[in-house]
């Protein structure tokens, strides 16, 4: 039998394998703390893919993470590299969505205010620091909605788009500018 780590090495940024590999995990739940393992190797070009997979699997269903946050939320700090911190972000930004606007039962019970601390700190990291246009924008969606919760961090996000604005890309500005608009 191929191993988790060989399939890996056939995902690429196409949407039918990574659609491929989340069912594949949605078929072997068991697979997961392996990936989360190979997640972990953040040095690694393998973690990447693993987090393009376990993006995905959170696309299909969140809920397969539920019982792993504690230990995604600790791998989330320690991601570096652009291809995996994307796909973190983004699952940020679909727990954040869960919890708030969908408020979706089982994320609600399973994303503990702990839990939520932590992505608002990771995220604020993500989003003043040296990185690609699409953590920065997830990361301000997620800050958004906890910032419905955490009474400090409208202020600080609003402080933070408006003194990044200029040196942003126009993808960066226009979603800084989005975002304002809501803080207004």
């Amino acid at each position: 039998m191929i191993s988790l780590e060989e399939m890996l090495d056939t995902i690429d940024h196409s949407r039918k394998k990574r659609s491929y590999f989340a069912n594949l995990m949605l078929d072997n739940p068991a697979l997961l703390p392996e990936l989360l393992t190979i997640c972990e190797k953040v040095d690694d070009e393998i973690s990447c893919r693993a987090f393009w997979g376990l993006e995905f699997l959170c696309k299909k269903n969140l809920n397969a993470i539920l019982s792993y946050l504690d230990r995604l939320i600790t791998i989330a700090p320690t991601v570096y590299q652009h291809p995996a911190v994307r796909p973190m972000a983004k699952i940020f930004e679909c727990l954040t969505i869960a919890f708030y606007q969908k408020k979706s039962p089982d994320v609600k019970r399973s994303l503990t205010k702990t839990h939520r601390e932590k992505i608002t700190e990771i995220c604020f990291d993500w989003l003043i620091t040296d990185q690609k246009v699409a953590p920065k924008a997830y990361s301000m969606t997620s800050l958004y909605l906890l910032g419905t919760e955490f009474d400090w961090v409208h202020p600080e996000l609003k402080i933070t788009l408006e003194n990044n604005y200029n040196a942003g890309s126009a993808a960066y500005k226009a979603r800084s500018r989005m975002t304002l608009k809501k803080l207004s």
